[in-house]
């Protein structure tokens, strides 16, 4: 059954998810008035579908994304046929560059518009709850928070002359507005205002959750738990809040990665809290150091709750898909620069499908908000400049729009191939990653 549900969700997300990008690609193509010969869920060759008068709608047996088929264009169907007679009205080719980058542009756009969709109903719907406080309840060991000087009992008043309301607000002056500069606190300590200053050469490599400090009346709570796993053998359950693991006490998340990767194969004693039940046991991590569980903080102090009105849920929605795009793109530079290994980044079908099922079990807000996650990242990967992506398109059209004239179809054709392959290569290292780390 548990296999059943994960399949389930991940044929029903990805496929919501392409989908919706390629009916960008197929609408702004139609808008052009460009002939729409297929519109594919995959990449070819074709699986089953059904032609309906100029389309073929179908399936296709390669499970990394989706094309659209527009009559004049190199894709990934490499069909070069339609270069045998003279450019026609309704091809690809005929039309201006603007046309072009638009019909591009329209799959990503729309992934966008779809994660803007979900956070902007989220916001109506549920309105906004934050971290009702700005006192530090906990500082990590070797952190640049305890580098700094901060202590554990501080209340933050200022980050950089800017005055912190809430929890929210330290977050997103750390993490977002002031990423990789200096920061100057004020923080009340003992009755008094003490400023700490964070030297910028300790925040260069920040990501969210390395600066190292928690809101009080913060506990760290299992999300997931893998079936078959050694936490799952142990009895761990979602929902299960961690005390302490080799009898130290848990009160940060990189803690439970650095203890549980230090006991690879060695019995492992972990503490925690069911309900008002306190339970204990011992488990042995993979050779890996792996017990299979997810895990983050959660916060059980005062909320300050805000309901918004219909446009003011909208210009949430656009502020979080703007926060989530930033950190997209932190993450990737990450990944680039070689601060954050490859292999622990990167997610292939079988994590995704974990996810997915994972995050619906936790109700239907966490399963959308995963949602508008992953389309976000799909969107930002189509519209990276590799070939046979939508950003290898947009940098061919940019060419040619500076040359003045088209690029040879035989380098095209090349090029499109090449990345195409890549794309297969790709596949297939993600696959085996989830399969190493399954």
């Amino acid at each position: 059954m548990e296999v059943i549900n994960t399949i389930f969700y991940f044929v029903v997300t990805l496929g919501i998810l392409v989908f919706i990008h390629e009916l960008g690609h197929f609408l702004a193509a139609k808008m052009f008035g460009m002939r729409v010969d297929v519109f594919s869920l995959g990449f070819p060759p074709r699986a089953f579908g059904k032609k309906i008068g100029e389309t073929d709608y179908c399936i296709s047996w390669i499970p990394i994304g989706g094309y659209v088929k527009i009559a004049g264009m190199i894709d990934e169907s490499f069909d070069t046929e339609y270069l045998q007679q003279e450019p026609q009205s309704w091809e690809y080719r005929s039309k201006p560059i603007w046309q072009r980058m638009i019909v591009i542009s329209a799959g990503v756009i729309m992934n966008i518009l779809l994660a803007v969709g979900i956070f902007w109903g989220i916001h109506y719907s549920q309105g906004k709850s934050v971290s009702d406080t700005t006192e530090i309840g906990y500082v990590l060991e070797g952190s640049p928070a305890e580098a700094a000087g901060l202590r554990s009992g501080d209340k933050i008043l200022t980050i950089n002359d800017k005055t912190i309301e809430h929890w929210d607000d330290v977050r997103n002056h750390i993490y977002l507005q002031n990423i990789g500069k200096e920061l100057h606190f004020v923080v009340l300590r003992d009755g008094n205002k003490v400023t700490v200053n964070a030297p910028e050469q300790t925040l260069q490599s920040l990501n969210e959750g390395s600066f190292g400090i928690t809101p009080n009346h913060t506990e760290l709570v299992i999300n997931t738990v893998d079936p078959g796993r050694p936490a799952a053998e142990l009895g761990l359950k979602p929902g299960d809040v961690l005390i302490s693991l080799d009898n130290q006490p848990i009160r940060y998340d990189r803690r439970v990665n650095e203890i549980v990767r230090a006991h690879a194969s060695k019995p492992l004693a972990v503490e925690w809290r069911r309900g008002d039940s306190l339970m204990s046991g011992t488990v042995v991590p993979s050779d890996k150091g792996l017990i299979g569980i997810s895990f983050g903080l959660r916060y059980n102090g005062p909320v300050k709750h805000t309901n918004y009105s219909l446009f003011e849920a909208l210009n949430e929605g656009i502020v979080s898909i703007s926060n989530v795009v930033g950190l997209t793109v932190k993450g990737i530079g990450s990944i680039v620069s070689g601060k954050t290994p490859f292999r622990e980044s990167v997610a292939g079908p079988i994590k995704i499908a974990q996810l997915a099922s994972q995050t619906a079990e936790l109700g239907i807000i966490t399963y959308l908000t995963f949602m508008a996650f992953l389309s976000i990242s799909l969107a930002i990967l189509n519209i990276l400049p590799i070939p046979a992506l939508d950003g290898g398109h947009l940098v061919f059209l940019g060419i040619e729009g500076i040359m003045g004239r088209e690029i040879p179809t035989k380098i095209k054709l090349a090029v499109q191939r090449a990345g195409f392959f890549l794309l297969l290569a790709f596949m297939a290292f993600v696959v085996f990653n989830d399969i190493r780390n399954f």
